[in-house]
């Protein structure tokens, strides 16, 4: 006995309008995007002491990470501090290491 059944032509309908799934998408992506926090000099020269201390008395660092109107918190210890491509090697797990930009921390709390 076979099952005459049309598959997946019967949902074609329910998701066939491109302009309300776009509508939804871009209205989902608006709501949670947030502008770039202005970093002073003083904050930058505050979160540049901070990271200094974390490394050298081998501490986690909580940093608040700013990417493309989103947040994320990357937790771990700061493995290099590289000058040249200005970026951050944190290892958050042993053996991962996760890169974050000067440029997108707006946040750097020492943990331990």
């Amino acid at each position: 006995m076979t099952i005459r059944d049309r598959g997946v032509m019967k949902w074609q309908f329910a998701f066939g309008h491109p302009e309300l799934i776009k509508g939804q998408r871009d209205l989902w992506r608006d709501q949670e995007r947030i502008n770039k926090p202005i970093i002073d000099e003083d904050q930058a020269e505050e979160f540049d002491l901070r990271i200094q201390y974390a490394t050298e008395y081998n501490h986690a660092v909580k940093l608040t990470v700013w990417n493309d109107g989103f947040t994320s918190v990357i937790t771990g210890r700061v493995h290099y501090v590289d000058p040249i491509t200005h970026e951050l090697r944190i290892e958050a797990k042993a053996g991962e290491f996760e890169r974050v930009a000067f440029d997108s921390v707006v946040g750097v709390k020492v943990v331990d």
